[in-house]
């Protein structure tokens, strides 16, 4: 009976090995920086959300990001999408600028089904230097990669 349970507890311990590699390969944080970014499904969804918001096309750009997203943007009162709007193509760039910006400081990690794309820019002037970073986060489902929270 001793060996039965010993038996059962070794074969449980045996099956679950190749169940724990796949957690672990599908936790493993994968870092992309620079231009390969723009060749990643979220590096392109990011830089053409960008494009869309500078040229003021906020309801397509929202179409990028997640379906819980995009019922947040449309429940919003009118007024505050309005201000949002507006507020967001003043801090945007077109997707040129951006492009050239994720290609000079961007770090894209992709962990699982999730990605994070950091972009550092450094500015300095007569007053001294300054940081400038965007973070975006993205849920990646396949080769789809959509913007969220």
């Amino acid at each position: 009976m001793n060996i039965r349970r010993m038996s059962a507890v070794l074969l449980s311990v045996v099956l679950s090995l190749p169940l724990l590699s796949l957690a672990r390969a599908e936790s493993a944080k994968t870092e992309i920086q620079g231009a390969a970014i723009l060749d990643h499904p979220c590096g392109k969804v990011a830089v053409k959300h960008m494009g869309l918001v500078h040229a003021g096309k906020i309801d397509e750009a929202a179409k990028l990001g997640t379906q819980e997203m995009q019922d947040q943007w449309k429940a919003m009162p009118a007024e505050d999408r309005t201000m949002m709007s507006k507020m967001m193509k003043e801090m945007s760039k077109t997707e040129a600028q951006f492009a050239a910006e994720v290609k000079a400081g961007g770090l894209l990690v992709i962990e699982g089904n999730s990605g994070t794309l950091t972009v550092k820019q450094e500015h300095k002037d007569a007053n001294g230097t300054s940081t400038e970073t965007l973070t975006q986060r993205y849920v990646i489902d396949g080769a789809m990669c959509r913007i969220s929270r």
